[in-house]
């Protein structure tokens, strides 16, 4: 690390800690040469795929555009915008663990699709029917149908009551 002051080759790392909600390491360095102190922030370069259109034209991910249709077709639902971050990341990370360097955006879009789906329902079939480019009512009716096939079924249990345990003699 060159010395921002003098310009000099050779810095020590005085103290590091975590910053940024554990995203980045600061460090505290020294100069060799001029014993002037300075901080540097490290950050992991995390590199997204790229996006291959169906038209087979390319460009970078974006996350921000990602998040705006998202966050369209969740539009008055009752879905908090933590909620959306954590599906959001929860895409980005999963595009970055295929360890490829181009994706095609029909990936993405299913991705969004599930998170959608785990979100909020409305806005997966909000989300579906631009998407999948619904002609007609018919198209939102099987979409519909095949929500209401795949939700879990929600099974009521009993309180479990513990076991009296025996007296030993």
């Amino acid at each position: 690390m060159h010395c921002p002051f003098c310009n000099h080759e050779e810095t020590k790392v005085i103290d590091s800690r975590l910053a940024g909600e554990g995203q980045q390491i600061r460090r505290r360095r020294e100069c060799l040469q001029c014993n002037e102190r300075f901080t540097t922030f490290e950050t992991a370069e995390l590199v997204m795929p790229r996006i291959v259109k169906n038209d087979a034209s390319r460009e970078p991910f974006d996350e921000s555009k990602l998040r705006n249709s998202m966050l369209k077709a969740l539009e008055k639902r009752p879905v908090s915008s933590e909620a959306l971050d954590a599906a959001v990341v929860h895409i980005c990370h999963k595009l970055r663990a295929l360890g490829e360097r181009e994706v095609n955006s029909r990936l993405v879009g299913e991705l969004a699709m599930e998170e959608l789906h785990n979100l909020d329902e409305v806005a997966y079939v909000r989300f579906a029917s631009v998407y999948r480019s619904f002609q007609d009512v018919d198209a939102f009716r099987e979409e519909i149908e095949k929500l209401r096939h795949r939700r879990p079924f929600v099974i009521s249990c009993r309180r479990a009551v513990p076991r009296r345990s025996r007296p030993t003699t």
